[in-house]
C-alpha cells in the first residue's frame, strides 16, 4: 500500500504536520520493519519524524508494529529485567553490566540488548564480552540469575536496518525510541528506561501508561539505564502502567566515587566491575537504590 499518505500528514513541518492515530502508526512502522517501503519513503519517513516529534499515541503504534515482529524471548518463573544499551560511554565508564550482574546476583533474569550506534564510544556489549557473556546468536529461555545480551538484530533485522539510517544521514529517528522501550520478551518484564532530556520524560511516561507497561524510568548516565553514581536522581515506576513516584531527586553532584576509573576503556571499565561485585570496592549508592527499586517492581510482578 505504501506510505506516501502518511508521509503528507506528517510531513507539513512543525506546525502543519498532523499525529497519527494508534492504528495508521501501526501501519506505517509495520510497513517501514516489513521491508515493503522505498528506501525514499524510508528516509521521507525518518526526517518528518524527527521535525515533528513522535506523541505518545505514535510511539505505542510503532511500539504494537515493533512486538507484533520481535523475536521475543520465552517467559520464565521471575519477571525478565531488561536493559536498552545503545548510547555507551562518552566521559564516564559505562556501568550497564555492573547494573545487570548486580540484578543477576538478585536471582533475576537480564537481558541487556543494544547496537552501535555511535562508533566512538564504549558499549555496554564490549565491557559483557570482556566480562564473559558474549552475544546472543538465538532466542532462547534465560535462568534466573543469568546476564545475557541481544544484538537488535537477533530481536529485530527490521529495527537494526532503521536504527543504521542515522549513519547515513547523521539523525535519529522514531527507532531510536522504540528500542529503549520495547518489550522483547513474551512473559512479564520490568523495562530499564531513562532520558537526557526532560521533555523525553514526560513522553516517555505517556507511552508507558498508554501500553499498560511495568518499568522503571530515570535520567541515566550518558544516555545509558544505569544511574549515574555521582547523583540522587529522580526514579519513577511504573506497574501495569500506573505511575509510582520511588526516590525523588537530591541536589548535589560528588567530585568522586570511590573505586570509579578515570579512564572508559574496555579492560579498566570490566575490572572495576569485577572487583566492586568481588567486594573490593563498594558498590555507588546511586546504582545500589537503583537496583532496590528494580527488585521491588519485578517482586509484584
Amino acid at each position: 500500500m505504501g506510505i506516501s499518505q502518511y508521509i503528507k500528514e506528517i510531513g507539513r513541518g512543525a506546525r502543519g504536520a498532523k499525529p497519527l492515530t494508534r492504528e495508521q502508526a501501526t501501519d506505517l512502522f509495520g510497513q517501514v520493519l516489513d521491508g515493503s517501503v522505498t528506501d525514499l519513503e524510508v528516509g521521507a519517513f525518518c526526517l518528518a519524524m524527527r521535525i515533528k516529534g513522535e506523541t505518545p499515541e505514535e510511539m505505542a503504534g510503532f511500539l504494537d508494529a515493533t512486538h507484533a515482529r520481535l523475536n521475543r524471548f520465552p517467559a520464565g518463573d521471575r519477571a525478565l529485567v531488561v536493559l536498552p544499551s545503545y548510547n555507551g560511554a562518552r566521559k564516564l565508564p559505562v556501568l550497564t553490566p555492573l547494573l545487570a550482574l548486580l540484578l543477576a546476583r538478585e536471582g533475576l533474569p537480564v537481558l541487556v540488548h543494544g547496537a552501535a550506534t555511535e562508533s566512538t564510544r564504549v558499549l555496554a556489549s564490549s565491557v559483557l564480552a570482556a566480562l564473559g557473556t558474549r552475544a546472543s546468536t538465538t532466542v532462547r529461555p534465560l535462568a534466573n540469575g543469568e546476564v545475557a545480551f541481544a544484538p537488535t538484530e537477533l530481536l529485530s533485522p527490521g529495527l537494526k536496518r532503521l536504527l543504521d539510517v542515522r549513519r547515513v544521514v547523521g539523525l535519529r529517528n522514531p527507532a531510536h525510541s522504540v528500542v529503549k522501550l520495547m518489550q522483547p520478551t513474551a512473559g512479564p518484564c520490568v523495562v530499564v528506561g531513562s532520558y537526557t532530556h526532560p521533555e523525553y520524560a514526560q513522553s516517555m511516561a505517556a507511552t508507558f501508561a498508554l501500553m499498560g507497561m511495568t518499568a522503571l524510568l530515570s535520567r541515566g548516565l550518558e544516555g545509558e539505564v544505569v544511574s549515574d553514581p555521582r547523583r540522587t536522581a529522580q526514579i519513577d515506576g511504573f506497574l501495569h502502567g500506573e505511575r509510582i513516584e520511588l526516590q525523588a531527586q537530591q541536589p548535589g553532584t560528588q567530585n568522586e566515587v570511590e573505586g570509579l576509573p578515570r579512564e572508559i576503556d574496555i579492560d579498566t571499565t570490566a575490572a572495576y566491575t569485577q572487583r566492586v561485585l568481588a567486594g573490593e570496592l563498594p558498590v555507588p549508592g546511586a546504582i545500589t537504590q537503583q537496583v532496590q527499586h528494580i527488585v521491588q517492581l519485578a517482586a509484584r510482578l
